[in-house]
């Protein structure tokens, strides 16, 4: 199994902005050393709790600063761009590091509802056109000219470059089907919802791939948020901080992460104990023994040959302890 890295420049308390991308880049020289195969950062807008609202500058630098690691963006939230900038972007990314740049896409906003209006600069965002979008970035990315009355007359530069890998991101059977057709990886957020992932969805996209100018064959990822230490006791504590951001986040609050000692004091409910219990399905807390098998029972179930690791802890220390066992374990 692949095992790549999905990162979202986490926030934590105590720490700063500026702190998390470096941390950022100092993981994907790691992940490289350890054999993690792609790193992708997430997009998040209008928030103190992560440092990624620019993912393609960041592995812009990411890639001078490593040597063979895949880098994309996972995803870029393409309702805030115009489809012009947004090839113009990933095809000079593509320039730079050839071979090595993903072009990952997602329909979400990234951001709360101010968020999303600051980035239109006032206009109406517009939510119900996004697969017409990718389509005509997908057709600049290939050198050619859209159908579109405002996109027909220009071509995206620079041109005949090394083509980068396309993937839109999603958790339902309609971004699955939308990126067969498309001829596109499908890379999907198991760590989004409980009981979102589904054989369907997967059999879904398989059934209408079509394979083009970015993908030949299906490609699904599955992206995970996963806490790994020593022991069982050690994860877990490790993982309390992150548990408690989640459940924050279902109240509509997101904030920054507190330390393990801090969460180790946070006196939970019966009922956050009880959502905690159910999110063990989509937040992988244990040895590296643990996880790998559930990684391994999944792929397997579910048909896919990737996974991507995010990790939140608290400490970069942690954060990169997940990854060193993982890759221990599994590379």
């Amino acid at each position: 199994m692949k095992l790549s890295v999905l990162d979202q420049a986490p926030i934590t308390r105590g720490n700063t902005g500026q702190g998390a991308i470096e941390k950022a880049v100092e993981l994907a020289q790691v992940a490289e050393e350890l054999g993690y195969y792609r790193m992708w950062m997430a997009e998040h807008h209008g928030s103190d709790a992560f440092a990624s609202s620019a993912p393609e500058i960041i592995i812009a630098y990411m890639a001078a600063k490593t040597n063979s690691i895949r880098l994309g963006t996972g995803g870029t939230m393409m309702m805030h761009y115009s489809p012009l900038k947004m090839a113009e972007v990933f095809k000079t990314l593509s320039a730079l590091a050839p071979g090595r740049i993903d072009y990952g896409v997602g329909r979400a906003p990234g951001g709360d509802q101010r968020s999303i209006y600051a980035l239109s600069q006032g206009n109406n965002p517009d939510f119900d056109h996004l697969y017409e979008k990718l389509d005509v970035a997908l057709t600049l990315i290939n050198d050619k000219r859209p159908e579109e009355t405002l996109y027909k007359h220009t071509l995206a530069t620079p041109g005949k470059i090394v083509k980068p890998e396309a993937w839109l991101l999603g958790s339902s059977g309609n971004s699955a089907i939308e990126a067969g057709r498309k001829g596109l990886g499908y890379s999907f957020a198991q760590f989004f919802m409980l009981g979102a992932m589904r054989k369907e969805i997967f059999e879904l996209y398989r059934h209408h791939f079509t394979p083009s100018e970015f993908m030949e064959k299906p490609e699904i990822n599955v992206a995970y948020l996963v806490t790994v230490a020593e022991t069982k006791e050690e994860a877990e504590f490790q993982a309390k901080p992150q548990d408690i951001a989640r459940i924050r986040l279902a109240q509509g609050k997101m904030v920054s992460l507190m330390t393990p000692e801090e969460a180790a004091e946070y006196k939970l409910s019966e009922e956050e104990e009880a959502a905690i219990k159910r999110n063990r399905e989509i937040h992988l807390v244990g040895t590296a023994e643990e996880v790998a098998k559930k990684l391994y029972q999944d792929a397997e179930e579910y048909g896919f040959d990737e996974a991507m690791i995010c990790s939140i802890a608290h400490s970069q220390e942690q954060r990169l302890n997940t990854y060193r066992l993982l890759a221990k374990e599994m590379l």
